[in-house]
This record gives structure tokens, C-alpha cells and sequence, in this order.
């Protein structure tokens, strides 16, 4: 399968940007602005496509310049040239696999500890740990939404935005239940042990995309936040929990200092949940849905993270797997997303 079809690519760019030379172009301002960044990502796939075919061009002088007269130095250079390269053409090919709706989107990811108090709670944490080091090695922005600390240790909840072009796309794969086995840190006894947790993925809502909400279906809390924000934020009830009786589909923001941003942030993550649900519903009811969700235990993991006896990370639906553990929990999961990526594909 041809993955990257350049010629198309240019057709693609050629007719939005006809499109934005339509006399009422800017009537529609929605559409006009979503028109704006299909065309962005397309020019930024062309670019990159353009800048890895120069430096390939330069790479193949540079070789036929060292069959005619061999120096060291210009071997050197091409040696890291070429690992460099076929870095971006990894790079290239993987932004290529994303093909989905919302693949572009910012993600808001949600992570919740199975049974097991404290060592699922740690377990979760973990998690939040992985995947806030894989976005800021991919220079991507983390914002916090939702915290909720441990009673001992870890969060019993936590809710993070990865801010940044295809963050969604690439992370969709992540949804499901992360199973750990090790040996318990709060175990007096050195015991093995299984956690479970569950990591919710969904796109942000773009304001081009409308899901109607009907006011009298949701229910509004107000709290005091408890979590980062310093003494300020403990001393109003800023943060703001938004329940969708409906779906009993529930959402909470405490990130900002007012009350008023904490509610226009948690709106748009009820949206992102809602759209989730609606495009599921095709499948399965609502009620299924919800209900596959709360079951974070064994047999339904999509992934294993094995620290004792042996160490290795194992994907449930590729096979695909990691002997170091610990580059793993560091963030280095771009094997996992890549493999995922192009199973949807095959």
C-alpha cells in the first residue's frame, strides 16, 4: 500500500486553497477555519516530505563524491546524515497512518485505578507518568484538568489534555485496560502482585464539530479544589463537576482559578465523551458501553507491563514488545503506537 501518495497530496492542497479564493469563503466562518487547518497539515506533510527529498539528494552527491575520492570526515557525515534521515522518513511514514476524523485533535486522556487500593492508585500514577514523558519528548504541551490524590500513595483519578498536532491520533491506540505485575513496594511481605487501570482516550472537540446538549439534562457541582493551583484555588469552590444525567457520563475540571473557565473547560470534555458514546452507539448501547468500562480487571488488558519474574512489556493486540521495562515507563512507547497504528491499517 502506497501510504504516501505525493501526487494526491498536492491535488488536496490545490483544492482547498481554491476553496479559499471562493468569493463567500468567509460567510461561513466555521468552515473557513477548519478548511484553514486541513490546509496547514497537508502544507506541513509536503514540506516535510520536500525537506527529507533534499537531503536525500544531498546525501547520494556526497556518496558518489566519496566513491571518487574517499575522506573520512565526508564518510562520518554521511553515516549520521543517513541515521538522521531515516529517522524523518520513520517519522514521515507514521504521520502518514493517520487517517482518522479527529486523528488531529488534541487528546484528553483519563486514567482510573482497578481494585486494589493503593497499588492500583500507584499503578495509575505510573501511568500518568509514561504518558506525560512520551509528550514532552515529543514536544507536545501536558495540561493537568483533574487530580485526585491517593489516600497513601498514587491518584485515584487523574484527567490530562496532550496539547499539540496529532496528539490524539497517535494515542487513540492507548485506550483500554494496563495491566502491571510486581513486586508490591507496600507489601511488608515481598509479594508478586497484579494491578489493573484504565486509560480513557478521547479527541478535544473542535468548535467545528457540534453536539447539541440539552441544558436541563445536566447537573452542575461546585468544590473546592484540591489539587496543584496553590493557596488560592483551596479557597473558592472554583472547581466544577458536570454530570449528563442521560448517560450518567460524569466530568471535572479544577486546572483553572475561576469557576468560569474550570466550567467552559469541563464542558468540553463532556462533548469529547458524549461524542465518544454517540459514535459507539452504532455497536453497542449506551449502558454496554459503560459498563465494558468499569470491568478493569483481567482478561480484558491490551497491554502487560511484567517488572518480576522476568521483565517485558507485551501488547495484547500486536504482539508487540519491550525486554526494558523501565525505557518503557519512561515514555519510549512509540514501538506500542506504531505497531497499533499500522495493525488498523492492514
Amino acid at each position: 500500500m502506497n501510504l504516501f501518495d505525493i501526487e494526491k497530496l498536492k491535488q488536496n492542497i490545490e483544492k482547498l486553497e481554491a476553496e479559499t479564493t471562493k468569493p463567500n469563503f468567509w460567510e461561513n466562518t466555521e468552515n473557513s477555519k477548519t478548511i484553514f487547518s486541513k490546509l496547514k497539515q497537508l502544507k506541513s506533510k509536503y514540506s516535510n516530505f520536500c525537506k527529507i527529498q533534499e537531503e536525500l539528494k544531498n546525501l547520494i552527491e556526497l556518496s558518489n563524491l566519496l566513491k571518487t575520492e574517499f575522506d573520512e570526515e565526508i564518510a562520518k557525515d554521511i553515516l549520521k546524515n543517513t541515521k538522521t534521515i531515516e529517522k524523518e522518513v520513520e517519522k514521515l511514514e507514521l504521520n502518514t497512518l493517520l487517517t482518522g476524523k479527529y486523528d488531529a485533535n488534541n487528546a484528553i486522556i483519563s486514567i482510573h485505578p482497578g481494585a486494589g487500593g493503593t497499588e492500583s492508585q500507584d499503578w495509575a500514577e505510573m501511568l500518568y507518568r509514561m504518558y506525560t514523558r512520551w509528550a514532552t519528548k515529543n514536544n507536545y504541551e501536558v495540561k493537568e484538568l483533574d487530580y485526585l490524590e491517593g489516600e497513601e500513595a498514587g491518584i485515584k483519578s487523574v484527567t490530562f489534555e496532550v496539547i499539540g498536532e496529532n496528539a490524539y491520533g497517535f494515542l487513540r491506540g492507548e485506550k483500554g485496560i494496563h495491566r502491571l505485575v510486581r513486586i508490591s513496594p507496600f507489601d511488608s511481605g515481598g509479594r508478586r502482585h497484579t494491578s489493573f487501570a484504565s486509560v480513557e482516550v478521547m479527541p478535544e472537540i473542535t468548535e467545528d464539530i457540534e453536539i447539541e446538549i440539552n441544558p436541563d439534562d445536566l447537573r452542575i457541582d461546585t468544590y473546592r479544589a484540591s489539587g496543584a493551583g496553590g493557596q488560592h484555588i483551596n479557597k473558592t469552590s472554583s472547581a466544577v463537576r458536570i454530570t449528563h444525567i442521560p448517560t450518567n457520563t460524569v466530568v471535572a475540571c479544577q486546572s483553572e482559578r475561576s469557576q468560569i473557565q474550570n466550567r467552559e473547560t469541563a464542558m468540553k470534555m463532556l462533548k469529547s465523551k458524549l461524542l465518544d458514546l454517540k459514535e459507539k452507539e452504532q455497536k453497542e448501547k449506551i449502558e454496554d458501553i459503560k459498563g465494558e468500562q468499569k470491568d478493569i480487571a483481567w482478561g480484558s488488558q491490551i497491554r502487560s507491563y511484567v517488572f518480576c519474574p522476568y521483565t517485558l512489556v507485551k501488547d495484547n493486540r500486536t504482539n508487540y514488545e519491550v525486554g526494558n521495562v523501565q525505557s518503557v515507563m519512561d515514555g519510549e512507547i512509540d514501538g506500542f503506537i506504531e505497531s497499533y497504528l499500522k495493525s488498523q491499517i492492514s
